[in-house]
């Protein structure tokens, strides 16, 4: 028992003497000095700075005719012809979304042969919506 006792303060021992040698080190670290360059002060940043570049970013916007839910053995028997019902009835405005944040409604058109949506609405979200309200 005396030798268990005399082992772990030895080994104690040792792990004070590695932190402290780690101690050692870290207080010769190298220190070395910076130079920095001068700001522009001619370039504009900040709040009064130009955001054009923003102006030509593509954002995907996802349109949301409806909605379904279906048990997972009707999915997996789904085929081509197979038809869904949704939740909303054909009159009814679709949902506009930007990632996952409704922002429009409008309605469903044909532009050229394709789908388009034509905005009916613009939801207000945000603080600034809530202030509004009040």
């Amino acid at each position: 028992m005396a030798e268990t006792t005399q082992a772990v303060e030895e080994k104690a021992e040792e792990q004070q003497d590695q932190q402290s040698g780690a101690g050692q080190e870290d207080s010769k670290a190298q220190v070395q000095s910076v130079e920095f360059s001068e700001a522009d002060e001619n370039k504009t940043t900040g709040p009064g700075a130009s955001i054009d570049f923003l102006l030509d970013m593509g954002i995907p916007v996802t349109v949301a005719i409806g909605r379904t839910e279906v048990p997972i053995q009707q999915l997996l028997q789904l085929s081509p012809g197979s038809v869904l019902k949704l939740d909303k009835p054909i009159d009814a405005p679709a949902d506009l979304y930007l990632k996952d944040t409704r922002f429009a409604t409008g309605n469903v058109v044909v532009v050229e042969g394709r789908f388009a949506i034509r905005i009916k609405e613009i939801i207000a979200t945000g603080p600034a919506a809530s202030a509004n309200e009040q």
